[in-house]
């Protein structure tokens, strides 16, 4: 296993910023497979925090279904906008760097985020290849440069999307500041879906109260008018922030144990097998 953690110091980046990476050995000619995806995980909290809940306990669980992955504590109030979503950049930048040292398919980084880290990993899929991404990380406004931050997937799970009627305005708040009305609009992702949007699993319950289930049907009839390929479960059960929605992620209240599902990472490791892996 290699374990290195990488302090993030971009402009406006808080002290606690990092990107913690899980990396598989599979140096070994024994080894038949060579190179894995790679999962950078995105944790919710209504961007005031990262969750444990969904930061590591989701790491260890790709991890355990093969794949390689990262988890991103990016910065939340009382940092805004941009400053998250170039840190999440920087980390595409780290993992793709490293491709050959750390057997990563360099095709095969897909983004995770919860709640939102999903508005996080949601904005990234929809904003990536703008060119103030590449002015604030100081890299070549070149095309072969804005490749290197392309993510080759997207994983949302019960996803902040939409600052209109169903929003989690407490998000949008923390996010945006005093920026708040001059941007809600433009982060509202629903808004914002191109065709460089990659494919996309999504994953909510009918009954969240937090953020309701139209963020992430908004988000995927966005994707259907730009044909992008995206597969969506709605779970008829569940309030929000069920993380891997067993007794191993749930809170005090144990709401979040929900094993109706907890059957979503299953369905989002095959969706990631049978989209990016030849084993």
């Amino acid at each position: 296993m290699i374990y290195e953690k990488y302090e993030l110091k971009e402009e406006g980046s808080l002290e606690e910023s990092s990107l913690t990476v899980y990396i598989q050995e599979t140096s070994s000619p024994k080894m038949k497979i060579k190179k894995r995806p790679l999962v950078i995980v995105c944790p919710g909290g209504g961007y005031r925090y990262t969750s444990d809940r969904e930061a590591e306990p989701l790491a260890l669980s790709f991890l355990a279904k093969g794949f390689h992955v990262a988890v991103l504590r990016y910065s939340c109030f009382p940092a805004h906008y941009p400053t998250a979503l170039i840190e999440l950049a920087r980390s595409v930048l780290i993992v793709r760097k490293h491709a050959d040292e750390w057997y990563i398919d360099s095709d095969a980084i897909i983004i995770q985020g919860s709640s939102a880290g999903g508005h996080l990993a949601a904005s990234f899929a929809c904003f990536w290849h703008d060119d103030f991404l590449t002015e604030k990380l100081m890299i070549n406004n070149t095309a072969s440069c804005k490749e290197m931050l392309r993510p080759n997937g997207l994983i949302l799970s019960y996803p902040v999307i939409t600052s209109g009627e169903y929003a989690h305005k407490d998000s949008f708040v923390n996010l945006l500041g005093d920026e708040l009305n001059e941007l809600k609009e433009k982060m509202s992702l629903e808004n914002a879906v191109n065709d460089n949007v990659p494919a996309t699993f999504i994953w909510a319950t009918y009954t969240d109260e937090s953020v309701p289930v139209e963020n992430s049907l908004l988000f995927a009839l966005a994707l259907k008018k730009q044909n992008i390929n995206t597969e969506l479960h709605v779970f008829c059960e569940g309030g929000h922030g069920l993380s891997l929605a067993n007794h191993l992620t749930e809170g005090p209240s144990e709401k979040e144990n929900v094993p109706s599902c907890e059957v979503w990472i299953d369905l989002a490791c095959t969706w990631l097998k049978n989209k990016y892996c030849n084993w």
